[in-house]
């Protein structure tokens, strides 16, 4: 699979973000949210993909408008989204969203061995049925942006209309944001990154 080169955008320093950009961010942990992402030790998180969007406040605004519902206030619980976004990643390669959700996935509760069983999908022993769906959703998403019949049905066994609703939109937002971190070249931040061997 072909890659970007290396960063094509340069990520803005912090010290550069404007009101505008620090409005957007605050956009994506909003007050009333039903679901808080885990919080990491450590110091800012995220600079490169945060200073890559702040070279396009307005974009970065109108896209944590929506991303802050997916991530915080979906009718998705915790686990599902981050199944679903880890499946997406997989699927992409896309390697920046693959290991920023690992460490949510984590705080989410989802297993290591679990992790590692999502980038074999959904026939991968060890699912349940209803995760099994899941991510054969995401794959049918991917291929043919279409859900079948067959695996709608699964869903709709234990999910409400804004479920199926949410598990739609979820995956969209982040194989948006995969085909965006790998076309801008976005590199790991520091605390993403495998250490030296």
């Amino acid at each position: 699979m072909t890659e970007a080169s290396g960063p094509r955008i340069a990520p803005l320093p912090p010290d550069q973000w404007s009101d505008e950009v620090m409005q957007a961010i605050a956009l994506l942990r909003p007050p009333d949210a039903k679901h808080q992402l885990p919080r990491r030790k450590g110091g800012p998180k995220g600079l490169n993909v945060l200073g890559t969007l702040a070279n396009h406040p307005a974009l970065m605004h109108a896209y944590h408008a929506f991303n802050g519902h997916i991530l915080s206030s979906s009718t998705l619980t915790p686990r599902d989204r981050e199944l679903l976004i880890l499946r997406v990643a997989a699927l992409r390669d896309a390697e920046y969203e693959w290991e920023q959700h690992v460490v949510i996935a984590s705080g989410a509760g989802i297993a290591d061995e679990e992790i590692e069983r999502v980038r074999a999908g959904a026939d991968a022993p060890g699912w349940s049925e209803h995760d099994a769906a899941m991510l054969l959703a995401v794959d049918e998403l991917v291929a043919d942006a279409l859900v079948s019949d067959g695996t709608w049905g699964k869903l709709a066994e234990a999910f409400d209309t804004q479920q199926l609703m949410d598990l739609v939109f979820t995956v969209g937002a982040y194989d948006l944001l995969a085909m965006a971190f790998r076309s801008f070249g976005i590199e790991l931040d520091a605390d993403l990154a495998p250490p030296a061997s």
